[in-house]
């Protein structure tokens, strides 16, 4: 099963828009207060924080018991999930608007007539109508919802519902690996030849990067309303190219019967040793997030995914493997010192990413094999 987040738009009247800013006032701040007792007790085990909390939480905040019951959950997942080197470090802090969770006891849908019910502090509201594609009404229709948060963002209401997608079947015999280079001038480029340009991509980044500087130039009231306005435009232009080239991959995949391998990019902008306009594009662009979409996508598809290491693939030759910072005479090319081979540079180095994915899968699968034997 794959877990995949809905954001439904609520669309509601003055009183019920009141009442759910009031609501999200109040559980969060009833999760500082389960914080506060948390950090000073030293009692992050949800059972143990519920104990110390529940009653004074539904007697001083207002909330109903399974709102208390969520919000105690919230403060508990903040102080245990994530990092393990992290946990437990700091205090955790909860602004009025951070998102509050839901369940089926204090939320329920009409996706017929596009509306909900939801919990308040001021009561329960009732058919509240909202917003969405119809695709993704299509997935609230034929999966169970197991979880909603209530976000405010940008002066409206959501509810990012969770939802339990069934996969397809892995593919346990791939014919092959579909090799997947990142680069900044192409975004990707596979083992098969496809080229995904970033020209544009980056004639948009420069273009927006310039008029932020000159807005913070000005200084102005209306210049920083302009920038507070523009915040997230670039990320969202990113996730929606990052979307469209994820899952024109996996679909090629799918169609031909591969598996993708992709480059383990952990600590890359450690690692890189860039020109500052090309860390600049490093940092700027969700390389890890393209990775991330690639992987979902294919999982849901039954489509295999490993990751490999990175190190050389763009000196390395694919044709007779020989290693030589001299087989790349410039950016864009590669020409084999030993061979002779002469290739797109990010071609190339998406076969040997390719290769070693065949590597890779052979390896682990010959060992679950001699595992199952032995046992």
């Amino acid at each position: 099963m794959s877990k995949i987040v809905v954001p439904i738009k609520i669309k509601s009247d003055r009183k019920t828009t009141d009442d759910l800013g009031a609501t999200l006032r109040a559980c969060n701040a009833a999760a500082n207060y389960i914080s506060t007792v948390a950090w000073e007790s030293r009692e992050f085990a949800k059972f143990g924080i519920h104990r110390l909390t529940y009653a004074k939480v539904k007697e001083e905040f207002g909330l109903g018991a399974q709102a208390a019951v969520r919000t105690i959950a919230k403060v508990a997942d903040a102080y245990n999930s994530g990092d393990r080197k992290f946990r437990r470090t700091r205090k955790r802090r909860f602004s009025w608007s951070s998102a509050q969770p839901f369940d089926a006891r204090n939320m329920s849908w009409n996706l017929e007539d596009k509306t909900l019910s939801i919990w308040t502090i001021n009561g329960r509201a009732k058919s509240v109508p909202f917003l969405c594609a119809d695709w993704q009404l299509e997935l609230l229709r034929h999966n169970p919802i197991a979880e909603s948060d209530l976000v405010f963002r940008k002066g409206s209401f959501y509810v990012y519902a969770t939802i339990d997608v069934a996969d397809e079947a892995m593919n346990e015999s791939p014919k092959g690996f579909l090799g997947v280079d990142m680069g900044i001038v192409n975004v990707a480029t596979l083992s098969d030849g496809t080229n995904f340009s970033g020209k544009h991509l980056n004639h948009v980044r420069n273009r927006n990067m310039g008029l932020r500087r000159k807005l913070q130039k000005k200084g102005t009231r209306s210049a920083k309303r302009l920038l507070v306005k523009r915040s997230g435009r670039e990320a969202r232009f990113a996730k929606d190219t990052n979307h469209c080239i994820s899952k024109k991959i996996v679909t090629k995949a799918k169609r031909t019967g591969h598996g993708i391998a992709l480059e383990d990019l952990e600590g890359i902008r450690n690692r890189a040793r860039l020109r500052k306009p090309q860390r600049v594009a490093l940092n700027s662009w969700g390389f890890y997030q393209l990775g991330s979409f690639v992987q979902y996508k294919a999982i849901r598809v039954g489509v295999p995914v490993v990751y490999v290491d990175p190190a050389y693939t763009s000196q390395q030759c694919s044709g007779c493997g020989h290693i030589d910072k001299k087989n790349r005479p410039n950016q864009a090319t590669f020409l084999c010192t030993s061979c002779g081979l002469s290739l797109p540079a990010d071609w190339n180095a998406a076969i040997n990413i390719a290769k070693r994915g065949s590597d890779s899968w052979v390896v682990s699968h010959a060992t679950e094999r001699d595992t199952g034997e032995a046992a």
